[in-house]
C-alpha cells in the first residue's frame, strides 16, 4: 500500500453504499449507479453518482480524511512560517465542516465569474462528510493536455487567479489536476481553505502555486511570461519567495532553482 492510501484510509463499503443510497433517495428514485475514481486525491473518497436521470460528482470526507487535512494545514503553515510570513491556511474540525467550506468555497468562486463546478449540497451522513456538486462530463485536467494548449491556457489560469484575489478570495491548492478543461473553458475545483487575515501572503502562495504547476508543463520562462500578462512584476518576485515552501509539498514536482532564475529575469525586465 503506498503512502497516499495509508494516510488517506478506506470508507468501509457499507457506509460508502449508505452515503449512495441516501443521496438517490434524495436526488432521485433511490436507485443508483456508482462509479469510483482513481483521483489523486489524500483529502477524500470520490465517486461519480447516476440517479435519476442526473449525474453528480460526490466527494466523501471521513475522519481519517480530517486528521490528515489538519496534519498538512500544520506543515503548510509551519512552511509559511518558515517563509517569514503568518500561517494562513485553517483546518476544520470535522469531516461535515471540510465537505461545508469546499461547497462555500465552490460558490463564492462562481459568484464571481470563475467557472467552478456548480454547487448542489454538503452534509453529514453516518459521521462522513459528503460534498455533492455537478458532474463535468468529458473535461481533461490541465496536465493531459498537449504542451501548445497547455501554453495557450497558461495566461488565462493566471487571470482567473488574479479575478479570484482582487475579490479577496484565494485558492489555496492549486495544482494542475485542480485545473479542469471542458469545451475549451478552464475551471477551478478543491478550493481549499485560507484565512483572510493572511490574504496578501495567500495571493502570493497562490501565484508560486500556479507557476510552480506551470513549470513541468510549458517550461518557465513561458510560465513566468504568462504570470506576468496577469500580475505585476512586483507581485511575481514575492512570489518567488514561496517556491521553497511549494516545492515541499509532495504533489509538485518542478525545478525550483530554474523558475526562480526565470522570475528574476523576466520579472525585473519588466518591472523596468
Amino acid at each position: 500500500m503506498d503512502l497516499q492510501r495509508l494516510l488517506r484510509g478506506t470508507v468501509e463499503w457499507d457506509r460508502l453504499e449508505a452515503v449512495a443510497r441516501d443521496l438517490a433517495g434524495r436526488y432521485g428514485d433511490g436507485t443508483a449507479r456508482v462509479e469510483f475514481l482513481d483521483a489523486d486525491n489524500w483529502l477524500s473518497t470520490p465517486f461519480i453518482l447516476h440517479t435519476g436521470g442526473e449525474i453528480y460528482f460526490v466527494k466523501v470526507v471521513s475522519r481519517q480524511n480530517s486528521v490528515v487535512h489538519a496534519l498538512f494545514t500544520a506543515g503548510r503553515n509551519v512552511g509559511a512560517f518558515a517563509s517569514g510570513t503568518e500561517g494562513f491556511f485553517e483546518h476544520f474540525g470535522t469531516p461535515a465542516e471540510m465537505a461545508r467550506h469546499e461547497l462555500e468555497a465552490t460558490r463564492e468562486m462562481r459568484a464571481i465569474g470563475i467557472n467552478a463546478p456548480e454547487p448542489v449540497e454538503a452534509l453529514e451522513i453516518d459521521g462522513l462528510g459528503v460534498l455533492v456538486v455537478e458532474y463535468l462530463p468529458a473535461f481533461r485536467p490541465l496536465d493531459e493536455l498537449d504542451a501548445d494548449a497547455e501554453r495557450e491556457l497558461a495566461p488565462e489560469l493566471f487571470r482567473a487567479l488574479r479575478r479570484l484575489h482582487d475579490n479577496g478570495l484565494a485558492h489555496g491548492d492549486l495544482r494542475a489536476e485542480n485545473v479542469l478543461i471542458l469545451a475549451g473553458d478552464l475551471y477551478f475545483i478543491d478550493a481549499t481553505s485560507v484565512r483572510k487575515p493572511g490574504a496578501l501572503d495567500a495571493r502570493e502562495y497562490d501565484l508560486a502555486c500556479g507557476l510552480a504547476a506551470l513549470e513541468p508543463l510549458i517550461g518557465a520562462g513561458d510560465a513566468v511570461e504568462a504570470a506576468l500578462s496577469a500580475y505585476p512584476p512586483a507581485d511575481v518576485l514575492a512570489a518567488r519567495e514561496y517556491l521553497d515552501f511549494v516545492a515541499i509539498r509532495p504533489d509538485h514536482d518542478f525545478d525550483g532553482p530554474g523558475l526562480k532564475g526565470e522570475i528574476e529575469k523576466r520579472a525585473t525586465a519588466n518591472g523596468e
